[in-house]
């Protein structure tokens, strides 16, 4: 057994989507922020990258640890968070799209016992490591769906 087959189909084709999230956004456009100065379609796509980093690394630790507390993420405390910014969007794409490989290549061949296995959030407590994943693709949601609503938007 491997990852259930709703989190494998998500996995294998959320990012799929990428093409109606630009849209045909400039560079510059992609790159605005929003009067509200929250962050730019870009900035949203790049987090994606850092999220894929650090969301594996949870789940390493999920496997080798017992019931590790997982710490929350902030792209602000981030020391490698600048560094994402600053790739142009279509370095922040390829690389969203390696790194997604390589979450598939860590959760592929994962057996029901590892699937069950826990780690605390924060916020929402014990949670299996397949839970972790199915959350993890609902927060990557979030920011296409921002990321698109800022690409696509008419001013």
């Amino acid at each position: 057994m491997s990852v259930p087959e709703f989190l494998a189909a998500r996995l294998g084709t959320q990012l799929e989507s990428l093409r109606l999230v630009l849209g045909n956004a400039t560079p510059a456009a992609l790159k605005t922020r929003p009067k509200s100065g929250k962050w730019s379609a870009h900035e949203n796509l790049a987090h994606l990258v850092r999220h894929h980093r650090v969301t594996m690394d949870r789940l390493r630790r999920i496997l080798d640890e017992d019931s590790p507390p997982l710490p929350g993420y902030s792209a602000e405390k981030d020391p490698e968070w600048p560094a994402m910014v600053e790739m142009s969007t279509d370095e922040v794409v390829k690389t969203l799209l390696a790194t997604r490989q390589e979450m598939i290549a860590l959760t592929g061949g994962l057996s029901p016992a590892q699937l069950s296995r826990i780690g605390i959030h924060p916020a929402f407590g014990p949670m299996t490591l397949a839970q972790w994943l199915d959350f993890f693709l609902i927060h990557e949601a979030h920011h296409l769906y921002v990321a698109m609503t800022l690409a696509r938007r008419r001013e």
